[in-house]
């Protein structure tokens, strides 16, 4: 039986920028902010880190400053895909060599390989490294999904555990979760989904909505696996419109601008990021002040 790498709400940590790099120091305060709200795991250099745009050194800098700034407390899983293959080598050996828990690897993005491309791709990153790997499945923003047959062979992999499963079908995760058992986690990549994939043995959720409201989305999962469904699906319901406020404009630029609401320094979306329009910045406003977040 292999070991969950967390089970919960894991944030989809954003990266603060200034105008010429990283914030760590403010990186730093969203970190203990998050332990503090009862963040389950942190997920950095993700999509919502706007991992797309940082340069290798920072990519780097950001997983080996995390890794040391949580120390321990709760697992660091480390964003560390790639369309190449030998960089996606590169940087997660980087990850591991430096001491994050895991890896997440979304799946390849524009070059759209076969399901054998994707088999082979994820077999040679797992064989180079020593710790876990999370699959990420985002057909919306890679134009390749993983089938279900990719899923069965690829958790036969004693370092592929898990995946984040960002297509949005139930039918598929259902499947997936028939092919490869038990022991294989699934984590949510849709905070609309979070209650609906832990009903098909879901270990949780990696989670957009976490940055705002970590202790909510932990809660949802606690309430879930202790038993008490009905308030965890209550949860699912209530925090739906800011659920939908966080995603009415594409990841991450809602989150950061409602970081900045909330009073971190966020710093600039990185281009091609745009700020938010208006219509839509007073959706996620409102959506805040319902829910306690800004007055």
């Amino acid at each position: 039986m292999r070991k969950e790498i967390f089970r919960g709400a894991g944030v989809a940590i954003i990266t603060p920028f200034t105008e010429t790099g990283v914030n760590y120091n403010e990186l730093g305060r969203i970190i203990e902010d998050q332990i503090a709200g009862g963040t389950d795991a942190i997920v950095i250099t993700g999509t919502t880190g706007e991992s797309a745009t940082m340069t290798d050194a920072e990519h780097r800098e950001a997983i080996r400053y995390t890794v040391e700034k949580v120390g321990g407390r709760i697992p660091v899983v480390a964003g560390t895909g790639s369309n190449e293959t030998s960089y996606a080598i590169e940087l997660s050996q980087y990850a591991e060599k430096v001491g994050a828990d895991a890896l997440l690897l979304v799946t390849p993005y524009y070059n759209k390989c076969t399901q054998n491309g994707l088999v082979a791709h994820y077999m040679k990153i797992a064989d180079s490294v020593g710790i876990p790997a999370i699959l990420y499945n985002v057909p919306s923003r890679t134009g390749v999904g993983i089938k279900t047959e990719t899923y069965a062979k690829l958790s036969q992999h004693p370092r592929i555990v898990g995946v984040k499963e960002a297509s949005g079908d139930l039918t598929a995760i259902l499947r997936l979760r028939a092919a490869t058992g038990d022991d294989f986690a699934v984590y949510s990549g849709n905070d609309d989904q979070i209650v609906p994939i832990l009903s098909l043995g879901g270990s949780g959720v990696i989670s957009v909505l976490s940055n705002v409201a970590p202790r909510a989305a932990h809660d949802i999962c606690q309430h879930y696996f202790d038993g008490d469904v009905r308030t965890a699906a209550k949860m699912q319901i209530d925090y739906a419109d800011l659920i939908d406020a966080l995603f009415c404009e594409v990841n991450p630029i809602p989150v950061k601008t409602a970081m900045c609401r909330l009073g971190y320094d966020a710093g600039p979306l990185r281009m091609p990021l745009s700020e938010m329009e208006p219509v839509h910045a007073a959706q996620l406003d409102a959506a805040l002040r319902k829910h306690g977040l800004l007055k």
